[in-house]
Formats: structure tokens, C-alpha cells, sequence
């Protein structure tokens, strides 16, 4: 593999048609690491970063959408609900996670990864485990909620890591990867619950409870797996040498704003509710959110609903998941290759439609079975596509961290809604669901495009004061712009569409 050299392709701007000559110091700094091998170490990076933070997503997604499966085992006939009362407890976890997404990363800012993520692990393991205990609807409102709570900085905290981490045009595809989670986690979860579904009568309990206490104990071991196995930021991990740690700085120091010494300020948090970019980016995905939250959490219902059997219905949960694990990754690497952004979310988003219109249109358990499919296939390599988009386009550092949880949080407000549209008067073929989600998917494909022309109409007068000024594109004076760097708004940082 070709080891690092000042004309290496990491070192092209966020376009990739724009160069920058390197200035004397920074030629030098390159000599100085000449033996490094970048490839190598980035493959070292992914293997001590991405392991860890994408099971503790899987535990994440598997511990808020395996209520579907308990729903099958009998959870709404043992508690007492009506499936109208099911749905207001699926609400109230999304409130949670809405209501406490940005301060999750206040405290992320304030405090390490290593503590604050496994911390949340931790705390919602020991609900998600409780959920299999509770004896009454209150019981079940109340562990909901509070597992929204606790699972509500994981993700947003996790993308603003990566970012201190990645150069931007890394940072997609390591997002994607840790996304994908989801998607696996859907798969896994199936056959889990088909699995721990035998268990029922030991102990006396019904199949459901274990399901909530065995999968909320895995989390709670992982947790405290985490205060060991999740890292800080590149200047104190210990898994890199003195040579390496100086070598990522400086690559991160050539690319974004990671090395730079930024305290935090409430007016950088005021600065991302002020950009508009930062709320269409929270648009696109809550027009994402709803049909994806929608489909991981009843789709168990929806196949059970097309004429299977409960432990059919667990089963073929799987293949929609499969196929969208594999896209994701595929749809991933297409675009960090091409360096574009919204043509893969309106392409996936488009799919999904297609999905959706056959369960619209036709009423064969085989054929509205392969709507499930392409819903799958569609929605969630878009979804990785839109989580990372934000992460690579907004700087400084706290302005990212507040824009990386506004979008979490305005698109969770999607899945508040969509958690009350899959009724019981509705199913087994849940007109109103499918044609809300395909309505938003639809308004996806609106937003993102009115972001992508945004995007490009930003970039265009940044090139016009760049050439009226005589001034070049961002790729290797972020670290050094000590005192003008303007953060997103500088005329040289270029949007990535």
C-alpha cells in the first residue's frame, strides 16, 4: 500500500476538483511522517473505534424495536392494553428521546466518551431489563418513557465523535457503517425473539418478559465492556503510538476543525438554531425517521397481518433487514467514492416508495411481502446518507455537536407522530401507515433537493469571494486560522452535496 506523501489524495479539499499547493511548513511536517501508512492506520482506527460504538447501537436499536416481538408474544394481553394504549406507550419513548437529545450533548461536550457513552448504555439496560417486569400499563408508559431518556444521547454523541476522529470525507462512510447496526440489529432481533420465544412458562414468566430481560442484561454487560473499550479523542488513546497520535492531528489539522482548542459557548449552540441549513438537515431526516421508525417497529405486525403465524412473522423479519444491511454498506461506499450526498438519499428514498406503493396496491401475502422488502432496501441506506451529512458539513465543534442532535431531534418528532398511525382499526393492511410513510418519503425527496440546491448556492458565492479576495479553499489552513476561521460560514470551507 502507498504510504503518506504531501501530493497523497487525503490531502484534496471536501471537492475534490480544488487544490491547494502546500505551504513549506506543512511539506515538511509531511517528510517528518513519511513512514506512516496511512491505509494502515486508518484500518487500525476502524478496527479499535467502530467495533464497540456499533454494537452498543445494535443494543440501542434492539433494546427500542423489540417491543414489536414482545407485541406477538403477548405483551398487550398479559398488561391489559388495547393496541391504541400499545401505541401511546411507543409516543412517549420518542418524546423522551426528542426532549433529550441536545442536552445529552451538552453534557458529551462537557464530559468524555469513555464516561458519558457507556454510562447511557448502562442506564437504559437496566430499564430495557425492567420493561420485563413491569405488571400493569402504568409500568409499561413509565419504562418507555424513561428508556427514550436514556437512549436519546447515543447516537448524536456518537456522530459528534467520529467527526474528532475522521477527516470529512471518512467520516460517511464510518457513520454508515455504525448505522448499519440498525439494520442488523433488525435481523438479529428476529431470530432472538423467535428464539427466546420458546422460553415461555420458565419462571413462570411469558415469552415477551424474556425477551425484554435477556436482551436488557446483554446491554448491561456491554456497558460496562464499554468503560473499557471505547476511547477518548486522538491526543489521549492509548492504542496509538506518540508518531501516530501526532500524525492524525496533523491529517485532522490539514482537513477540519477537530485539533483546534474550541471551549464551549452558548453562542456557537445559538449559532446552529440560527443557520437554516442546520433545520433543513433536521427536515430530512424526520421526513426519514417516520417511515423508518414505522417500519422497525411494526413490521413483525405488518407480516403477521399479510396471513403468517406469530414465529413466521419473527422469522421473516430477517430478510427485509438483510438486504438493507447490505445496501447500506454498498450505497455507502458509492457515495463517499463520488463525493456526493443527496442523489443517494433521493435515489433511496425513491425505492422505498416503491416499496410502499405495493402495500398500497396489492393485497397477495407474497407481493406486499416484497413491498416490506424494497422499504427496507430503501430507507435505510438513505438514512445513514442523511445522519452523516451534518457531521461533515457544519463546523466548529460545539455548533456540530448542537446540529448533530437538533437533527436527531427534529426527525425523532417524525417517529412521535408515526408511532400513532399503524392502528388496530387500521390493520392487517394499515392504509393510513404506508400512506403516511410514503408521503414523507415523498417530501424527502423534496427537502433534500431544495438542501442540495442550498448547498450548491452557498458553495458557488464562497468561490466568488475566494477568487475576489485571492484566496484558496480549506485544505490545509484550519488548524493554522487561529484567529479568522469563520467555521462553516468561512468562504473557505466548502459544502460537501
Amino acid at each position: 500500500m502507498a504510504e503518506f506523501n504531501e501530493k497523497s489524495e487525503t490531502q484534496l479539499a471536501s471537492s475534490p476538483t480544488e487544490m491547494k499547493p502546500e505551504s513549506p511548513s506543512e511539506s515538511s511536517y509531511a517528510e517528518e511522517h513519511s513512514g506512516i501508512n496511512e491505509k494502515a492506520l486508518l484500518r487500525k482506527l476502524d478496527m479499535r473505534l467502530l467495533p464497540p460504538l456499533t454494537i452498543l447501537y445494535l443494543l440501542s436499536f434492539l433494546d427500542r424495536s423489540n417491543v414489536g416481538n414482545a407485541r406477538l408474544e403477548g405483551l398487550t394481553e398479559d398488561l391489559g392494553m388495547s393496541g391504541n394504549q400499545y401505541l401511546t406507550g411507543l409516543t412517549l419513548y420518542f418524546i423522551g428521546y426528542v426532549v433529550f437529545e441536545i442536552p445529552c450533548n451538552i453534557v458529551l461536550k462537557k464530559t468524555t466518551p469513555r464516561i458519558w457513552l457507556p454510562s447511557l448504555t448502562l442506564a437504559w439496560g437496566v430499564v430495557a431489563t425492567l420493561l420485563g417486569v413491569v405488571q400493569n400499563y402504568s409500568g409499561f408508559l413509565v419504562s418507555r418513557t424513561f428508556l427514550g431518556i436514556t437512549e436519546s444521547g447515543l447516537f448524536p454523541g456518537v456522530v459528534f465523535y467520529l467527526s474528532m476522529w475522521y477527516k470529512r470525507n471518512e467520516q460517511h462512510y464510518r457513520v454508515a457503517l455504525f448505522f448499519s447496526a440498525a439494520s442488523l440489529a433488525g435481523a438479529f432481533g428476529g431470530v432472538l425473539a423467535w428464539g427466546i420465544a420458546h422460553m415461555r412458562g420458565v419462571g413462570g414468566y411469558n415469552g415477551w418478559r424474556w425477551i425484554f430481560i435477556l436482551e436488557g442484561l446483554l446491554t448491561v454487560i456491554m456497558s460496562v465492556v464499554g468503560y473499557f473499550w471505547v476511547y477518548n479523542y486522538p491526543s489521549t488513546a492509548e492504542f496509538l503510538s506518540e508518531k501516530e497520535r501526532a500524525f492524525i492531528q496533523f491529517r485532522l489539522k490539514n482537513d477540519n476543525d477537530a485539533m483546534r482548542d474550541e471551549k464551549f459557548t452558548w453562542s456557537a449552540v445559538m449559532d446552529a438554531f440560527k443557520d437554516p441549513k442546520v433545520w433543513l438537515y433536521g427536515l430530512g431526516f424526520h421526513t426519514m425517521s417516520l417511515p423508518m421508525y414505522t417500519l422497525s417497529l411494526f413490521l413483525p405486525s405488518i407480516i403477521k397481518g399479510l396471513g403468517y403465524t406469530a414465529a413466521q412473522a419473527q422469522l421473516l423479519s430477517v430478510p427485509p433487514y438483510a438486504v438493507a444491511f447490505v445496501l447500506t454498506l454498498t450505497v455507502a461506499i458509492l457515495s463517499e467514492k463520488t463525493h456526493r450526498r443527496a442523489p443517494f438519499i433521493m435515489g433511496g428514498s425513491a425505492l422505498a416508495c416503491i416499496g410502499y406503493i405495493i402495500l398500497l396496491t396489492d393485497n397477495r401475502p407474497g407481493v406486499s411481502y416484497v413491498g416490506t422488502i424494497f422499504a427496507a432496501a430503501g430507507i435505510y441506506p438513505a438514512v445513514a446518507i442523511v445522519l452523516s451529512w451534518p457531521a461533515n458539513n457544519v463546523s466548529g465543534q460545539t455548533k456540530r455537536c448542537i446540529a448533530n442532535a437538533m437533527q436527531i431531534s427534529i426527525g425523532n418528532l417524525g417517529a412521535v407522530l408515526g408511532t400513532q398511525l399503524y392502528r388496530t382499526e387500521t390493520a392487517p393492511r394499515y392504509f393510513l401507515g404506508h400512506g403516511f410513510a410514503l408521503g414523507y418519503l415523498l417530501s424527502n425527496i423534496v427537502v433534500v433537493f431544495i438542501l442540495w440546491k442550498v448547498l450548491d448556492r452557498e458553495n458557488d458565492e464562497k468561490a466568488k469571494v475566494r477568487e475576489r479576495d485571492g484566496i484558496p479553499p480549506l485544505m490545509g489552513d484550519v488548524g493554522d486560522a487561529e484567529g479568522d476561521f469563520l467555521g462553516d460560514k468561512d468562504p473557505r470551507w466548502i459544502f460537501q452535496t
